[in-house]
């Protein structure tokens, strides 16, 4: 226990909160994982709703005489 006291003597304040990713980005590790894990939801998201509408437009839409050439 005694490394820990040391630890906790040489970085006073800061002692036991989360590192920041760079030091001029007020950005935590943990905060940054969340964000990637945010937007990689996100865009899946997007992907499946993308899909969704061209399944519509290629196969619904056709069937309801949409896009009818002469």
């Amino acid at each position: 226990m005694g490394e820990a006291k040391r630890r906790k003597a040489a970085l006073g304040e800061k002692y036991g909160q989360e590192k920041t990713i760079l030091p001029w980005l007020p950005i935590t590790r943990s905060q940054a994982d969340q964000f990637v894990k945010w937007t990689s939801t996100g865009a899946w998201i997007g992907i499946g709703i993308m899909i969704a509408v061209w399944l519509t437009v290629r196969f619904i839409g056709p069937g309801f005489g949409w896009w009818q050439v002469n």
